[in-house]
């Protein structure tokens, strides 16, 4: 069986002189005609722009970073990098659609979860706007009420101006909202059953949030990052579902 000739992988081209071994020991070739160096079969390859958009599509559904490593054939140990600088880039302020200056309806509440042990709690506080769905304040932090008032500083000023907020009974609430602002209400009244759905939403795809799973995050930066990462996927589709129901007029103005 005759070997196909070697190839140039920059140019193609099949002139092709030995050049000498690399320090792993394996073979080196020098292309004549664009002075390219490689080696036969190498083991690294450049990852590719359909990859990383793929990488960052997965970061979206509940599969670990070891998962993803796996299923698209890339090293652990350049995936943790490239994931660790895409969070980094991840803007952890909310996004929404303006409001008009009226009356808005909020619902609160916290999810618990940990980084690295089960000792390091890290509460994520929620606001979610119970009209267009969209999550309008998040904070992760403890369970105190300077957490609670970092969520309510969160809040785009429209909110924090004209918006009612409901939540559960948790102690730190009267503490952060202003008493003409906040309803603490139980789970019978449906008052904050869209932010609930919202926390079952959120630990079903984002794995490190599952209260049983081996995917716990060891890096509080990148924790944060995650949850960001999917409250911005999160709210743009709920801003094209609430542009589809509403009068072309109304859109327009």
């Amino acid at each position: 069986m005759i070997k196909p000739l070697l190839q140039c992988p920059n140019c193609g081209s099949n002139d092709i002189n030995k050049n000498g071994t690399t320090r792993h020991g394996n073979q080196n070739y020098k292309c004549r005609d664009c002075g390219r160096q490689f080696i036969e079969d190498p083991k690294w390859r450049r990852i590719s722009d359909d990859t990383k958009a793929t990488i960052k599509r997965m970061l979206l559904e509940k599969i670990p970073l070891a998962g993803i490593a796996r299923s698209l054939q890339v090293s652990e140990s350049w995936l943790q990098p490239y994931v660790n600088v895409y969070y980094k880039a991840v803007r952890q302020q909310v996004q929404v659609q303006p409001k008009p200056q009226q009356r808005l309806t909020v619902q609160m509440d916290e999810l618990w979860s940990f980084v690295d042990d089960k000792g390091n709690e890290q509460w994520v506080w929620l606001a979610l706007d119970a009209e267009t769905r969209e999550i309008v304040g998040c904070h992760i932090g403890d369970r105190s009420g300077e957490s609670a008032k970092a969520l309510w500083r969160s809040l785009p000023a429209i909110y924090r101006q004209c918006a009612v907020c409901y939540s559960d009974f948790w102690v730190s609430y009267p503490v952060a909202l202003p008493s003409k602002r906040h309803r603490a209400v139980g789970k019978e009244t449906g008052l904050t059953s869209y932010i609930e759905r919202f926390n079952n939403t959120l630990r079903q795809r984002v794995s490190r949030l599952v209260r049983k799973t081996l995917s716990f995050s060891k890096n509080l930066n990148n924790h944060i990052a995650a949850i960001w990462n999917f409250i911005h996927h999160y709210n743009e589709q709920q801003r094209r579902k609430w542009a589809q129901t509403q009068p072309i007029f109304s859109i327009l103005s």
